[in-house]
């Protein structure tokens, strides 16, 4: 795990499910951020405090701090999963993010996003089907986008949008998209097996938060361009929501592809969060640089008898 802010690790409010573990003492082991906000079993969305910060005790400044210290590790476990591709690995990961409007998910992209190198990233944005994506099966368009060997594949929205929106809407007949959670289980499994590492992350902010960063985009002008009166529609539709993401962290929190549920009213939270999250599975993953398909040595005394 990495050290936090030059200081002693501040992991300790970490909570598995909805159920607080508690703070841990001095010289226990710390518990990483994909034990501590993994949804399990037992877990409810209604139980998770928006604004707390499980698994860190640490202000926004260590906070901050902490995830200066990350990207350095990211950038290069990402550059020898890629490297490792060059030599026939067919590993990759998939980052998924999801939230409702004004989570963070920008923020996301910015800051966790923005550490890896632009040519092992491949990020997409899933807005409003196409007319030629709604001529094929919802999980069409997302097969399209599973990273490749070597990649680090991440999606702004994802499947679930078929289970949530289409769920609060209407938009298809109710034995039609709870159908869905099994398919989506047994697409992300297939996904898995195939050699990517699914990494589903639902940012979690309160109504009142909503309410101030939409009210923050309305009294800057500079934040206008953000602004969708759409959003204002579908906030009418918050209670259906939560209860939408509930049943899709239940029925699709599976060991393959766990859930995990990020406290999102702080946004420096999320983004550390979100960060280690991903970490901590590159780590796992270990990708190895390539070892030489030619003769080092002799490419040195070559070099080196060059002008």
């Amino acid at each position: 795990m990495a050290k936090k802010s030059g200081k002693e690790s501040k992991r300790s409010k970490g909570s598995k499910g909805s159920k607080d573990k508690g703070t841990k003492g001095k010289g226990a082991e710390a518990v990483s951020f994909t034990e501590t906000l993994r949804a399990g079993d037992d877990f409810e969305l209604a139980s998770l405090d928006p604004r707390s910060t499980p698994g860190f005790d640490g202000d926004k400044a260590d906070g901050e701090a902490a995830l200066a210290e990350l990207a350095p590790h990211l950038a290069e476990l990402q550059e020898r999963l890629y490297a490792e591709s060059k030599a026939g690995g067919t590993r990759s990961l998939l980052l998924i993010i999801q939230g409702t409007d004004t989570s963070g998910k920008g923020g996301i992209m910015r800051h966790v996003v923005g550490a890896f190198d632009p040519q092992g990233v491949d990020i997409t944005s899933f807005k409003a089907p196409t007319p030629e994506e709604l001529k094929h099966p919802f999980l069409w368009r997302i097969r399209k986008a599973v990273p490749q060997p070597g990649q680090i594949g991440v999606f702004d929205r994802s499947q679930y949008e078929d289970v949530l929106i289409v769920r609060v809407h209407d938009l298809v007949p109710r034995a039609q998209w709870s159908r869905r959670y099994a398919q989506i289980n047994a697409f992300e499994k297939e996904v898995a097996q195939s050699g990517t590492t699914i990494v589903k992350v639902m940012l979690h902010i309160s109504s009142d938060e909503q309410k101030e960063r939409l009210t923050e985009r309305l009294d800057r002008p500079d934040k206008h361009w953000k602004f969708n009166t759409g959003d204002l529609d579908e906030r009418t539709h918050w209670a259906d929501y939560q209860e939408a993401y509930q049943v899709a962290i239940e029925k699709c929190s599976t060991d393959v592809a766990p859930w995990f549920v990020v406290p999102a009213d702080r946004k420096w939270y999320a983004r550390l969060a979100v960060t280690e999250l991903v970490l901590e599975h590159l780590k796992q993953l270990d990708p190895q640089w390539p070892e030489a398909d030619f003769d080092v040595e002799a490419a040195k005394k070559r070099l080196a008898a060059m002008p």
